[in-house]
This record gives C-alpha cells, sequence and structure tokens, in this order.
C-alpha cells in the first residue's frame, strides 16, 4: 500500500506506477535527502514534538541507510516512487514505528525543494572550482605567450594585431564572469524552503531557522507558496551554466580551425585527438568538436525547464518533477566537459612562427599606417582612403604593406617617411596600444597579474 493510500480503494496502474515514479533519476539525492532528514528530526526532537529516544532511533536508522547507500547495498523500489518515500519505507521496516515519525511536519513538496536547493549548492561550488583551475590555466598560457602575435579577427578577416596572451585572457574575463553568475546561483538556492509543508506551512512548533542553520543556509522562504513551488534557482544554475558551456564552445570553435593546416595555429596532444577508420592521416580535434556540440544539449535543458515552469499556477505541480533530469544533465555535461576542455588546452602546443605570419600577411597593420597620416596632420577619413589605396595596390602585387619601398609610399601621399616602417611593425602596433584593457605588453602583464589576486583571494 502507498504510503499517501489511505483515501484510495483501487490500486494504482503499473503503468502509471511506472509513468509516476522518478526515483530511477532522483535516487543520486539521497545524501541531501538523508542530510534533509537528520536536521529535521533533530529539530522535532529539540521541539519536544518527537521524542528523544525516536530522534536517536531515526537518527541511527538514517545514518545506517546513508553508508548503505554509500556502498550500494540499497536496492530502491520503483512502487516506492521517489528517493524521499524509499528512504521513509527503508527506514520505518529498520526501526518501526518511530520511522513513521519522522515525516511530522513536512511534506515532499517542502522535502524536495530543499533537496534540490542543497545539490545546486553543491554543484555549483564544485563548477566554480573547476572554473578556477580553467582560469589558472589560461593565465599560465597568457604568461608564456605575451610576445606571441597574432592577428585578431573580426568577421572571421584578419583584423589587428594582438597577442596570444591577449586572445587567451579574453576567455579567461568570460569565465570570471562565469563565476559571478555561478555565486548567484548558490546565492539564491541559499535559501531554505523547509518548513513550507505542503503549501501552507505547519501547525506544529517547528523551529525552522535551527533546521537552516543544520544545514546551512543562510536564511529561509519568507513566503510558503513561494518556497514549494520555486524552481528560478535551478534555472539560475542552468543559465549559468548554459553561459560557461557558450564560452566554452566559442573557445573550441577556433581551438578546431586554428588545429586545421588553413590556419596551423595549433597542435593538440595526442590524448584529446582521434583518428579516422579510413584515413591515416588524420588527426582529428574530437575533444573540441564534442565539447561544442555538448553546449546544445545544456541549452536543451535550460529550456526543457523554462517550458516546464511557464504555466504552472501556485503551487506545487506534479509537472515539477520534470526539473531534476535536465538540471543533472546540465551540470553532469558542464563537469565532464570543463576538466576535458582544460587540459586540452594546457597540452596544446601552439606554432608562434604560424601566428605571426599570418598577422604580417592580413594587413593587421593597416589602421596604425593610416595612425601614421594622422599624425601628420591627415583628417582619419582622408587617411583611411589612402592606406585603402595601398593595400589595393599591395594585393594585386602579391605584397604587404611593410615589403613598400619608400617610393611606392609617396605616389600615393608625399608624406611618408622612413619612419612609417617602425609605426607598421608588429611589435610596435601591438604595444603602442597601451591604454586599459588593450594588448601592449605591459597591460597584458597587469591583468595577469589580476588574475593571480583574483585566483588567490575572494572570487
Amino acid at each position: 500500500m502507498k504510503l499517501w493510500g489511505g483515501r484510495f480503494t483501487e490500486s494504482q496502474s503499473k503503468a502509471f506506477d511506472h509513468f509516476h515514479s522518478s526515483i530511477s533519476f532522483d535516487k543520486r539525492l539521497y545524501k541531501q535527502d538523508i542530510a534533509g532528514s537528520l536536521a529535521h528530526a533533530e529539530m522535532l526532537s529539540r521541539q519536544g514534538i518527537i521524542s528523544e529516544n525516536d530522534f536517536k532511533l531515526i537518527s541511527d536508522g538514517l545514518l545506517g541507510l546513508l553508508e548503505d547507500a554509500e556502498n550500494g547495498k540499497i536496492e530502491f523500489d520503483e512502487a516506492a516512487e521517489d528517493i524521499h518515500m524509499n528512504l521513509e519505507k527503508l527506514l520505518t521496516e529498520r526501526i518501526g514505528e518511530a520511522g513513521k515519525r519522522l515525516h511530522t511536519g513536512r511534506s515532499r513538496n517542502d522535502q524536495v525543494a530543499t533537496d534540490t536547493r542543497l545539490y545546486v549548492k553543491e554543484e555549483a561550488a564544485a563548477l566554480k572550482n573547476d572554473l578556477l583551475h580553467l582560469i589558472t590555466v589560461l593565465t599560465d598560457l597568457a604568461e608564456k605567450h605575451t610576445g606571441t602575435i597574432m592577428p585578431g579577427y573580426t568577421h572571421l578577416q584578419r583584423a589587428q594585431p594582438v597577442t596570444l596572451a591577449h586572445h587567451l585572457l579574453a576567455y579567461a574575463e568570460m569565465h570570471k564572469r562565469d563565476i559571478d553568475r555561478l555565486n548567484d546561483a548558490y546565492r539564491r538556492a541559499d535559501v531554505m524552503p523547509l518548513g513550507a509543508g505542503a503549501l501552507a506551512g505547519t501547525t506544529y512548533p517547528i523551529d525552522r531557522e535551527f533546521t537552516a542553520k543544520k544545514l546551512g543556509f543562510s536564511k529561509i522562504c519568507a513566503n510558503s507558496l513561494d518556497a514549494v513551488s520555486d524552481r528560478d534557482f535551478a534555472l539560475d544554475l542552468l543559465y549559468a551554466l548554459s553561459v560557461i558551456m557558450l564560452h566554452i564552445s566559442r573557445f573550441c570553435e577556433e581551438i578546431i580551425l586554428w588545429s586545421s593546416r588553413e590556419f596551423g595555429f595549433v597542435e593538440l596532444s595526442d590524448a584529446y585527438s582521434t583518428g579516422s577508420s579510413i584515413m591515416p592521416q588524420k588527426k582529428n580535434p574530437d575533444a573540441a568538436e564534442l565539447a561544442r556540440g555538448k553546449t546544445g544539449r545544456v541549452f536543451g535543458d535550460l529550456l526543457a525547464l523554462l517550458t516546464v515552469m511557464k504555466g504552472l499556477p501556485l503551487a506545487y505541480n506534479k509537472d515539477m518533477q520534470e526539473d531534476k533530469e535536465p538540471l543533472f544533465d546540465a551540470a553532469d555535461t558542464a563537469r565532464a566537459v570543463l576538466p576535458v576542455f582544460t587540459d586540452m588546452l594546457a597540452t596544446a602546443r601552439f606554432n608562434e612562427g604560424k601566428m605571426r605570419d599570418a598577422a604580417g600577411g592580413g594587413f593587421t597593420n593597416a589602421t596604425d599606417a593610416a595612425d601614421w597620416l594622422v599624425g601628420r596632420g591627415v583628417p582619419f577619413r582622408d587617411a583611411h582612403e589612402v592606406i585603402g589605396r595601398l593595400v589595393l595596390y599591395c594585393s594585386a602585387r602579391g605584397k604587404s604593406l611593410d615589403e613598400l619601398t619608400l617610393e611606392e609610399y609617396r605616389e600615393v601621399s608625399p608624406l611618408f617617411d622612413e619612419s612609417v616602417y617602425d609605426a607598421i611593425s608588429l611589435e610596435n602596433c601591438v604595444n603602442r596600444r597601451d591604454i586599459p584593457g588593450a594588448p601592449a605588453r605591459e597591460r597584458t602583464l597587469a591583468l595577469i597579474a589580476e588574475n593571480r589576486r583574483f585566483l588567490a583571494g575572494d572570487n
């Protein structure tokens, strides 16, 4: 008989039993559920709602279940529906009547919301550590490549020279924002719903603040209807995960391009590459491609839960059982991708010569040539036109701007002199961009130092 079956006269359909049950996926919340039950039972005992003896039996029984679950000695029963009722049923079988008193003053509605918030907090903290490791790798690589010149791109066309360090540090900035989002998701999950009951609280004199403190929550939900119906905290984590994966996918796209012979900027370690079953010459960037592909999966998880929640009236609805699979899947996916991506990046070999050649061969110093003319009193729009004509001239002859003779320069403008060559050297193009946020060496070193402080301090 179901634990809720007192008012029913017919057995549940076996097909519906299977359809209705969530134990196949929410069993992974056993730690959080047992932690919540231990705190709840202790609070009931302190408040005189259950006896100390019952609390001792419940506590010992739950700790025994936790140990057995950790060792794979528990078989969960689909007929008991979910992790909450499975554990209560097992507890009651082990300790008798006292087990039936555990659920006093609570509902599965506030119980599952508490479990899920505990899970979100744990995942946010773990993902933050993964991101800190990734930022460390990006910063270490940047420090090695402050002088590695490469083309910066717009529209995937060579635009202006930057350094590999500057490029890598752009992703470090993205992932620092990702940590902010994870901190926000953690903060919003750090509010305890237990005590809200099914929707309207309880008549028992419970101490919600005590339970919150035992479970490590910073505060309690202020409204019982909101407490059991809110899944914003899960959406917050899913959104944070989606943006993390978006950032990883963008870099993976570049790694995939850069590892091609057409670019030749990077060679991935064999440990993070695969071959072809038919073409013996192939070395495929599958780690990057899989990470890029799994991004869509995480986006889908976010959209799935948004769609589940969009039309639900207050308070709890069974639709909300559908929150866990996308939440688990997105967290598992990001947790799988981050260490692989980080190690793939840490073991990659960058071809500094190819990068520099690409920067030198794509007129990335054209803006600097125009700026040189501006320094001689030419309005920027006129300077832009002059350099555009020089680029057209070079393109027709297979030359770069620094390969032009001074006579060729002066055919377009008599203002040119020998100093133009110094102005358009790639090193000077980079290092004269010496304002906050720009790629000059000193600015890059300052940002690397700032990242070190971020990694060592309050993040």
